[in-house]
């Protein structure tokens, strides 16, 4: 990932998870995560690339400062095959479809990370 697309944690607050590049080809996961179970980030892996490979552009898993879960995706100003509709449409398609992925996730950095008693 390029460093103006992707930071460990972005200035609003928010921490990248994971995230990959279509136009880069390439796969990112934050190092901080590196202890996340192999099965877990060989999941993240596939999604994250085979959203980019779809829709193209950058697709990103943050965490929110409260622990939950974004999906999001952007494209370069000059990427005129990016479609946002369809772009929408299949982060929607991913919420649904791994739902538990997240609310595990999202249950994983409250512990570790923000350090909450559940």
């Amino acid at each position: 990932m390029s460093e103006e697309m992707i930071k460990e944690t972005m200035p609003d607050g928010r921490m990248v998870l994971c995230g990959s590049n279509a136009y880069e080809k390439k796969y990112y996961l934050n190092p901080a995560f590196a202890n996340l179970p192999d099965a877990v980030k060989e999941e993240l892996r596939i999604l994250c690339v085979l959203f980019t490979e779809e829709a193209g552009g950058v697709f990103l898993i943050t965490f929110e400062e409260d622990g939950s879960v974004s999906l999001e995706t952007e494209a370069a100003e000059e990427d005129i095959l990016y479609d946002e509709i369809t772009a929408g449409l299949l982060v929607g398609e991913v919420r649904r479809h791994r739902q538990d992925l997240f609310e595990q996730l999202q249950m994983f950095y409250k512990i570790f990370v923000l350090k909450e008693a559940l």
